[in-house]
């Protein structure tokens, strides 16, 4: 439903409904990428950029929020948080939004030289929770980071794919030991 330059979208995410999205574009799409909403995070929240010139995008890192989608964009939005992710996929569905430009630097990694070199996706659930991790998530979650690796040239390779945990100096356990690395690397590859 549009209302003048608002999209707003009423979403049920895990099962729950989730609140109305203010100032969201349509959907973005292209030959490349998955359908994607935006969903813009405080810009107290993130550092402008111009990626890839500024600083090379090599890797991608995945996330899980601790959180159930509608929480995790809540907190993107609050410009006291300082925090962000580029991208968000929804457990249930698959639904991807994006809260912050490629081009920009999302505070996703707690370390910075890390946040300036990739793209981080946050994905809904709990690490100890597999049953948040669906078909629908690792199947829309590939797709995107297949699309981002080759965007930016990135290897699609688990060098270059890496979760939360492996970014030095980090003090997250996600993705967690519920991830199926092999499953979500086949996807990415050949999905």
């Amino acid at each position: 439903m549009r209302s003048g330059n608002c999209l707003f979208l009423y979403r049920v995410v895990g099962g729950l409904a989730g609140a109305p999205v203010a100032g969201c574009d349509v959907p973005v799409t292209s030959a490349a990428y998955p359908p994607t909403h935006w969903i813009p995070a405080s810009s107290a929240n993130y550092t402008g950029s111009t990626r890839p010139d500024a600083y090379p995008v090599e890797y991608v890192v995945v996330h899980v929020t601790q959180e159930t989608f509608p929480d995790a964009m809540r907190i993107f939005r609050n410009p006291r948080s300082k925090v962000s992710a580029h991208y968000m996929v929804a457990s249930a569905d698959g639904y991807i939004g994006q809260f912050v430009r490629e081009r920009d630097i999302a505070w996703h990694a707690g370390n910075w030289d890390y946040n300036t070199r990739s793209i981080g996706i946050e994905h809904e659930g709990w690490i100890d929770r597999p049953e948040y991790f669906t078909d629908a998530l690792y199947r829309a979650s590939a797709k995107l980071t297949a699309a981002v690796c080759a965007r930016h040239g990135i290897p699609p390779t688990r060098e270059r794919i890496i979760g939360h945990d492996e970014v030095p100096g980090a003090t997250h356990k996600d993705p967690g030991r519920h991830w199926d690395w092999d499953r979500y690397l086949a996807l990415v590859i050949g999905g």
